[in-house]
């Protein structure tokens, strides 16, 4: 027999005084399907009702794009065209200019850790040829992990046509290698600032529109892959979504204290990707709803009409009434949801009228 939701260590008294410390409706495990009448009738009743019960908390949150992450730059510089914020970077574009240089995003998962150059291997060099194809000057490449000659022809017709000197060679500070386009979110370094290997220079993130949550510590069940969630935007529109993770919070603006990390940091997509925020307000709130159980179609009543039978047998019941008669019906507990509780039995059907305490 399930009893979820409800503490068993009750004697026989009503699970509304254990909860809310209402009327008691004396019950006895052996008086199960007993009849009474007039006097043992009950103060007030309730109707059992058929609904869905859905466990759900509802915190504020914020839209934001998913996979935050500082570029830092590669050597020694200054920034003589800064990061334009807001905007999306693709690949062969700049995300910044460095000693009046453009500093060029292309496609990959390796970063970028040394100069490229002719005798060169590695999968670098592979996704560096992928980029130079897919940017139209590898007509006469082939693909692979050797820098050749031909590598360094298509590296000359991509520096010229970016204004650069056609060395052949690609350095550390040439290029940010990113999996795809990138969004940047924010412009770390400034016009003129002088920037080195430890400077983050911008931060990005991918085109994937997410919202970020705080949850407290104990709402850990909340934070699973896929929990299904329902965001209210800035402009009141409801969109479904689901959690993808966890991430780590922002370290806050000041850089002490420790509060900022107590919760944890829930990332929301939403369903509808980049549409589902069109138009919407970035810097304003949206309120977030975790949904971490739900039953549909279930039988409930009010938590104070369920009764805590005492006895041998123990468990649960509710006292149906019929016209001026009443009888106890021993019923199985589920979950509890906004004041409401799960019931089921052979004899509890949708209408019922049952017990209640009185308001």
């Amino acid at each position: 027999m399930k009893h979820r939701g409800i503490p068993l260590a009750l004697g026989a008294v009503t699970v509304a005084a254990a909860v809310t410390g209402g009327v008691l409706f004396l019950g006895d495990g052996g008086d199960a399907g007993a009849s009474g009448k007039g006097g043992d009738l009950p103060p007030a009743t309730a109707t059992v009702v058929r609904t869905d019960l859905v466990q759900s908390k509802t915190v504020d949150g914020r839209l934001d794009f998913a996979q935050r992450r500082p570029v830092k730059s590669a050597v020694e510089g200054t920034v003589t065209v800064a990061a334009s914020e807001g905007t999306t970077v693709a690949m062969g574009q700049a995300l910044y200019e460095l000693n009046d240089k453009p500093v060029t995003l292309l496609y990959g998962p390796v970063p970028m850790f040394r100069e490229m150059k002719v005798g060169d291997r590695g999968s670098d060099v592979l996704q560096l040829e992928r980029n130079l194809r897919d940017l139209g000057y590898g007509s006469k490449l082939l693909v692979d992990i050797r820098y050749d000659k031909d590598t360094e022809a298509a590296v000359k017709q991509w520096q010229k046509s970016l204004n650069r000197e056609a060395t052949g060679r690609v350095g550390r500070g040439d290029v940010v290698f990113q999996p795809g386009r990138v969004k940047v979110v924010a412009a770390d370094a400034a016009l003129a600032d002088q920037v080195g290997p430890d400077t983050p220079v911008l931060t990005i993130a991918s085109t994937k529109p997410v919202v970020r949550a705080e949850l407290d510590q104990t709402d850990g069940a909340l934070v699973s892959r896929n929990t299904k969630v329902e965001v209210t935007l800035p402009s009141g529109r409801t969109v479904a979504g689901k959690v993808a993770g966890t991430v780590r919070p922002e370290e806050p603006a000041s850089g002490g204290g420790a509060g900022a990390q107590d919760g944890i940091t829930v990332e929301v997509v939403l369903d509808g990707g980049v549409g589902a925020v069109s138009g919407e307000d970035a810097k304003a709130s949206a309120s977030v709803k975790f949904v971490s159980e739900a039953h549909k179609g279930v039988l409930a009543v009010p938590v104070e009409a369920v009764v805590a039978l005492r006895g041998e047998n123990g468990g649960y019941g509710l006292q149906v009434v019929t016209g001026t008669t009443s009888r106890m019906v021993r019923v199985e507990t589920g979950m509890t949801a906004d004041g409401q509780i799960e019931v089921s039995g052979p004899d509890l059907r949708e209408g019922m009228k049952v017990g209640a305490a009185k308001s």
